[in-house]
């Protein structure tokens, strides 16, 4: 049996306490068709001395900066720590603990976590994100990152920065998605009561003026287009639902998601694609699987497929298909 995946959440002082817990109560969630960890996650510091968070607590970490240098993944969570958020920079200690990380791991951060990879070197010339209220600073301070403000989360390979806080719970959803697939994903996320993916990006989180209430909202219609997908979902079709006109559907879907509708209803496609693959295994074929998740020919599903993960649907079965 392969021994689980060690992930190591790097614990900076003054350290934002909900940002620190995210990781370990995800990846520590995910287990195998038997009960078994998939991730062996460690909590560390520069030292197993208390660090300090921001809401007024301490937290001991049982390990220091040497779980660092046999990690598959490392976490930087959101984190105060002034170098990295104030002068672009890393103290000796934390500089020498990041670079005596493994070439092959997976760097992730968490909110303002990502200033510190920033600092790192790690995300220099790559796309990245970060909270929205700090997005200014942090390009003042890391003007060679390409930082996208409107996302949740930014997944670059190797590499991957969430937004704001509840941000990291998408970003380690995703994560545990893209390494065993969504039935594992969704059994995290019904651990933790929360929606296995969310719509949009922080775009809609920015303070912004509110546009007029008027009472309409495109939920309803959102709610039911997600058990139609297999229906032809046109604008006109979905304003009409909505009680709209296809302008006024199109603002309003984009002020209350962050995404056109087409974009909307092309990604619940397709993790409804991914769901009847894995739960239904060589039952269904990938016309069939095409065809109930509405997105219309096996040509096109692989076409997404391909697009979106870099995997045909027969590969995709394979991995992440139960047994």
């Amino acid at each position: 049996m392969a021994s689980p995946h060690r992930v190591a959440v790097l614990l900076l002082e003054p350290v934002i306490g909900f940002d620190a817990a995210i990781a370990p109560t995800l990846f520590g969630a995910a287990v195998d068709a038997t009960g078994a960890p998939l991730y062996e996650v460690t909590v560390c510091g520069l030292t197993t001395g208390s660090v300090s968070a921001s809401t007024g607590f301490g937290i001991v970490p049982p390990a220091g900066a040497e779980a660092l240098t046999t990690a598959d993944t490392v976490v930087i969570p959101g984190t105060r720590y002034p170098p990295a958020r104030l002068h672009g920079r890393l103290d000796e200690d934390v500089a020498t603990a990041l670079a005596s990380v493994p070439a092959s791991a997976r760097r992730m951060s968490i909110c303002t976590g990502a200033f510190v990879l920033a600092a790192a070197g790690v995300l220099d010339g790559r796309p990245a994100t970060t909270h929205w209220q700090h997005t200014t600073t942090f390009s003042g301070l890391y003007p060679r990152v390409h930082l996208d403000p409107n996302v949740l989360f930014v997944d670059d390979g190797d590499v991957l920065t969430s937004a704001g806080l509840a941000a990291g719970i998408d970003l380690c959803l995703h994560v545990i998605r893209r390494d065993h697939g969504a039935q594992v994903a969704n059994a995290v996320a019904r651990y933790c009561v929360v929606s296995p993916s969310r719509e949009g990006g922080q775009a809609q989180f920015i303070q912004t003026p509110l546009p007029a209430d008027d009472g309409a909202s495109t939920a309803a219609t959102r709610s039911w287009a997600g058990a139609h997908l297999q229906e032809p979902l046109t604008i006109r079709r979905l304003a009409e639902h909505a009680g709209m006109s296809p302008r006024t559907f199109i603002r309003r879907f984009q002020e209350e998601t962050g995404q056109p509708p087409g974009e909307w209803v092309r990604r619940r496609r397709l993790d409804r694609a991914r769901e009847l693959l894995e739960v239904h295994g060589s039952e269904l074929s990938v016309d069939e699987v095409a065809r109930l998740s509405g997105l219309g020919s096996g040509a096109n599903l692989r076409h997404h497929l391909r697009r979106g993960l870099g995997m045909s649907p027969s590969s995709y079965r394979r991995a992440f298909a139960g047994p």
